[in-house]
C-alpha cells in the first residue's frame, strides 16, 4: 500500500480512533515500586540526587506503603540499609536485619494487599561496598553465593513473597533455588537480575542505598555495556538455574536487550528503570526543558513496547495515579 490509496493519518484523526488501534498499553498491574528502608530514628530522609525519593524507617515505610496500596501498585522492591556494616555483610542475613524486620511488619499489616520482593545482595551491608566477600582484592564468587542463599532464605522466612538476586555472581540462582527448595519453599519465585550492566546510571541509587564501592568498581561482575550476545547467555543460564522472572537493568539504554530477550525466551521479563533515568527526567523537567508527565509516560511506554512484562520504576506512584485518573 502507498499514498494516496493508503493514508496512515486516517487512524490518527482523534483520540477514539488512536485508542482503538493502540498497540501498547500501560497498566498499574505491571508496576513495581522500589523502596529503601533504613535503621534510623527519622521517619524519612530525602535522597538529594533523587527528588521525591526517600530513605524510610520501618514506621515511615509502613505509612508510605498505605499510599502504594491505595494506588493499586501490586508490589514493592525492598532495599535495606543497616546501621552497621562489616567486611562480610553479616547484617544482610541477620534474623533481625532491617529488611527482615521490615518485611515482617509489612506482611503483618498489609498481608496479601502488597507483594514484597526483596533485593538479595551484599553491597548495602559490606563496609567496602562490593556485592560479595572480598578475597585478595577480588570478589570471591563461590563464597559469595553461599551467603546470598542464606540472605534469600532469611528474607523468605520473614515473609517475603519473592527474592531478586542483584549481585551478578555466577551460579547464584542455582544456590538460592536449592536453598529454598531444601527448606520447602518450593513456591517462592526468583526474579533474577540476569542482564545487569555496569552502567553509569546507578549513581543516584548508590546515594539512596549507601552502597558505593569504596575501591575499584563492579565491572568484574556486572556486564560490559557493549555486549549483547553475552546478555542472552546470562539470561539463559539463570533460566536453567531456576529463575522464574528475568530482569534487564538498566531499561532505557538497553531496550534492545529487552526486545531480544522477549523474542528469545518464553519467560516473564522485568525491566528496571533505574535511578539515573529517574534523575535525568526529574531534574530536566524541573528546569522546564521537557514535559514531566509526557516524558515519564513515553519512557514507560517504550519499555513496555520493547517487551517488558514488569516495569520496576521510581515513577510508579505517578504512573499509577495518572492511570487511576484515566488521564494517560
Amino acid at each position: 500500500m502507498r499514498y494516496p490509496e493508503y493514508r496512515p493519518r486516517r487512524l490518527r484523526k482523534n483520540e477514539k480512533l488512536r485508542g482503538m488501534i493502540q498497540e501498547t498499553e500501560l497498566s498499574v498491574r505491571h508496576l513495581v515500586y522500589p523502596m529503601f528502608v533504613k535503621e534510623m530514628t527519622e521517619k524519612k530522609v530525602p535522597v538529594p540526587s533523587m527528588p521525591d525519593v526517600y530513605q524510610f524507617s520501618i514506621e515511615g515505610l509502613l505509612k508510605e506503603i498505605e499510599e502504594v496500596v491505595d494506588l493499586g501498585i501490586p508490589a514493592i522492591l525492598l532495599f535495606g540499609i543497616p546501621a552497621q556494616k562489616d567486611e562480610t555483610g553479616t547484617g544482610a542475613y541477620a534474623e533481625k536485619g532491617i529488611v527482615q524486620e521490615a518485611t515482617r511488619r509489612i506482611k503483618k499489616l498489609f498481608g496479601e494487599d502488597i507483594l514484597v520482593i526483596t533485593d538479595v545482595c551484599m553491597c548495602e551491608y559490606t563496609s567496602h561496598g562490593h556485592c560479595g566477600i572480598i578475597r585478595d582484592g577480588y570478589v570471591d564468587n563461590d563464597e559469595t553465593i553461599k551467603r546470598l542463599a542464606e540472605i534469600a532464605l532469611s528474607h523468605i522466612k520473614a515473609g517475603a513473597d519473592m527474592v531478586a538476586p542483584s549481585d551478578m555472581m555466577d551460579g547464584r540462582v542455582r544456590f538460592i533455588r536449592q536453598m529454598l527448595d531444601i527448606n520447602s519453599y518450593y513456591n517462592i519465585p526468583i526474579m533474577s537480575y540476569a542482564a545487569k550492566y555496569a552502567s553509569c546510571l546507578y549513581n543516584p541509587f548508590r546515594d539512596a542505598a549507601e552502597s558505593a564501592p569504596q575501591f575499584g568498581d563492579r565491572r568484574s561482575y556486572q556486564m560490559d555495556v557493549p555486549n549483547q550476545k553475552e546478555a542472552l547467555r546470562e539470561i539463559g543460564l539463570d533460566i536453567d538455574e531456576g529463575a522464574d522472572i528475568i530482569m534487564v537493568k538498566p531499561a532505557l539504554f538497553f531496550l534492545d536487550i529487552i526486545a531480544l530477550a522477549k523474542d528469545r525466551f518464553n519467560i516473564p521479563i522485568a525491566a528496571y528503570s533505574v535511578s539515573g533515568e529517574y534523575a535525568m527526567i526529574k531534574h530536566t523537567s524541573a528546569k522546564g526543558y521537557i514535559d514531566y508527565k509526557r516524558a515519564v509516560v513515553e519512557l514507560a511506554t517504550g519499555i513496555k513496547r520493547a517487551g517488558a512484562d514488569i516495569i520496576i520504576t521510581y515513577f510508579a506512584k505517578d504512573l499509577a495515579s495518572w492511570l487511576k485518573e484515566n488521564s494517560l
